[in-house]
């Protein structure tokens, strides 16, 4: 029973998003329809990009990377490198895979560099950049590839509506990290020999060609919205199994068990009629604070799920969706694999990181809530 409370707590996320599952099924009784209406294709992406980069991390293919970071100096450049390399990153790899990629680095660095405090205000941001640069591009994050497909809007019209406030939260990211060292600037940080971990080893070089063109295979499928993802997924297992079975054991299954249990949620909710005419009538004209204060409640893709059928503004849907990650860990869940990054390496802190990850985001919303409220009112056309 300890066993069980334990790991209850550090899987937090995981139980809000079973109990959200289970009052799905009182909305709307289980049916086949609720199956096939769950974004099978975003878990299966998600899986496949959770696996790939666990056979990276494996094969310590991120070494080049922390040795580029020995050569910065001065913390806030550190700093800087680590965060923009999440925003721009995530513009193309999406969110999720961005901070997967970049928030171990950085508790890597700093804990090599011994500026351990300096982790939590550091990934809190990472964490805006990955919701902020992910904005600007229709495959960026999965709300915005969601709402991309049905909408039928260009690639081009969509990422010019997207890149006023991408940039307006460039600046303010600079602004913050600036701010975070404004009593230390000059302070250096040196990264040892011993953070760049296992040298690459001659005999494993075969595998990581394997997961570099695994990831350039997943990075495709989801560039062109293939409907061959079934199969890609496949192969992307069957790979992964035939060069190292231990790293399709140790994919995160959790995070993917919450994302399925979300979108069980969603998929119900939409489908109550009840429900669904209460929506159509409040959500309409509404779109931006109703994708903000919904995703408070069941997170941002599934409240791109849920409102936007009923949704006749689809800018207002985006820049609210794209702003909620802003207002509480469950608002984006991007935020949840954050989360689930550090309690990972740091277990017993989750209180701490929701603290500072808080923080720091409600400053951030506070600089941004509005423009994107007045942005809303530029319709697609």
């Amino acid at each position: 029973m300890n066993r069980f409370f334990a790991f209850a707590k550090r899987e937090a996320m995981l139980f809000v998003s079973l109990l959200a599952a289970v009052i799905a099924l009182f909305i709307t009784p289980p049916s086949l329809r609720l199956l096939q209406d769950i974004d099978w294709k975003t878990i299966a992406t998600l899986f496949m990009m959770l696996t790939v980069l666990e056979g990276f991390k494996s094969e310590n293919i991120f070494l080049p990377v922390i040795r580029l970071t020995r050569n910065i100096r001065s913390q806030a450049g550190l700093s800087l490198f680590l965060v923009f390399g999440v925003f721009f990153s995530s513009m193309f790899v999406t969110n999720d895979v961005s901070l997967i990629i970049f928030v171990p680095l950085t508790i890597l660095l700093f804990r090599a560099g011994g500026k351990e405090k300096y982790i939590l205000p550091v990934i809190s941001m990472e964490n805006i950049a990955a919701i902020r640069g992910s904005m600007l591009m229709p495959f960026g994050s999965p709300q915005n590839l969601f709402l991309f497909s049905q909408s039928g809007v260009s690639a081009g019209r969509f990422i010019l509506h997207m890149a006023p406030l991408c940039v307006l939260s460039a600046g303010l990211l600079v602004g913050y990290v600036f701010l975070l060292y404004r009593k230390e600037k000059d302070r250096s940080v040196t990264i040892g020999s011993e953070a760049g971990g296992t040298p690459w080893q001659p005999e494993r070089r075969r595998h990581r060609v394997t997961y570099l063109a695994l990831f350039a295979l997943v990075l495709l499928t989801i560039v062109t919205r293939t409907p061959l993802w079934p199969y890609v997924t496949a192969v992307v297992a069957v790979t992964v199994l035939i060069t190292d079975p231990s790293v399709l054991r140790r994919t995160d299954y959790v995070l993917l068990l919450t994302f399925l249990c979300f979108f069980v949620f969603s998929s119900s909710v939409a489908a109550n009629p009840d429900i669904g005419g209460f929506l159509k009538r409040s959500v309409s004209g509404r779109e931006y604070w109703w994708s903000i204060l919904l995703s408070q409640v069941i997170s941002n893709v599934p409240a791109a799920i849920v409102l936007y059928p009923f949704s006749g503004n689809l800018a207002g849907l985006l820049y609210g969706l794209d702003t909620a990650g802003l207002c509480s860990l469950i608002g984006s869940l991007a935020s949840v694999i954050n989360y689930r990054i550090y309690v990972r390496e740091y277990p017993g802190q989750g209180m701490a990181f929701i603290k500072v990850f808080t923080a720091v985001s409600l400053i951030f919303f506070a600089a941004v809530v509005l423009p994107g409220f007045f942005l809303s009112a530029w319709p697609f056309c």
